[in-house]
């Protein structure tokens, strides 16, 4: 049974505060406990003015790293890279942030080099935060043929090649993705959705479980520890 609280909000401008504030005392909370803060964040519109608000606030940033939870193999200057997207807003704050993707038609070695450089950093997680596409996937693990790499892979094996098919019509590239044993590792584990369709796939896919033909309702099934949700119009 998946362990899921629901967290509704009026407007985005009141779920980005209210995400915003949680996201920073989990980053405060472990550089009190470790010294560092390692943060797997996602890509997409919706965490932008979440992003906005937790970057002005004042923290010892350079105690922080970032990965994204997934990354479109392109360069990482490309307009369609997460790691760019991320760079933009947290590097200038003082925070490291980490590529695990770039140009490579190899799908396959893609994964392996983006596993290797994961495993140089000290894990668990101390959040992983997951959003939703409209069909159901999450990070870039989507409904089709490499969706049970993803899935299936072993304990130890962090990033994996993926190749949608069909390619995403808004970004038609081959993709890194962090395994469903990496994101599921995280200490803390929150999605953000917007809108009435989504949250209605979500509640479906948590319903559904282990036979959701959803990635993220496969995805969740599986996890151990409870999962805030925050959903805004």
């Amino acid at each position: 049974m998946i362990e899921a609280e629901w967290w509704e909000y009026d407007s985005v401008e009141e779920m980005a505060e209210a995400v915003a504030g949680d996201v920073g005392f989990i980053i405060d909370s472990a550089i009190d406990a470790r010294d560092a803060s390692l943060l797997a964040l996602p890509g997409g519109k919706t965490p932008l003015p979440i992003f906005d608000k937790l970057v002005a606030a004042k923290r010892p940033w350079k105690k922080v790293t970032i990965i994204p939870t997934d990354e479109r193999l392109v360069a990482v200057d490309h307009e369609l890279s997460n790691a760019r997207m991320l760079a933009q807003r947290f590097m200038r704050a003082g925070a490291r942030v980490i590529p695990i993707g770039g140009e490579n038609d190899d799908v396959d070695a893609a994964g392996n080099i983006a596993d290797a450089r994961l495993q140089d950093l000290p894990w668990p997680p101390d959040l992983v935060w997951l959003g939703m596409g409209a069909d159901g996937h999450t990070a870039s693990i989507f409904a089709g043929p490499d969706m049970q790499k993803a899935l299936d892979a072993p304990n130890a094996r962090r990033a994996v090649g993926v190749r949608p098919d069909p390619l995403p019509a808004e970004a038609p590239v081959a993709r890194v993705t962090l395994t469903r044993a990496a994101l599921l590792s995280a200490r803390t584990l929150i999605i953000t959705i917007q809108g009435e369709e989504k949250k209605e796939l979500l509640e479906q896919a948590i319903s559904d479980g282990q036979s959701s033909r959803l990635p993220i309702g496969r995805l969740l099934a599986e996890a151990e520890q409870p999962i805030d949700i925050h959903w805004a119009p």
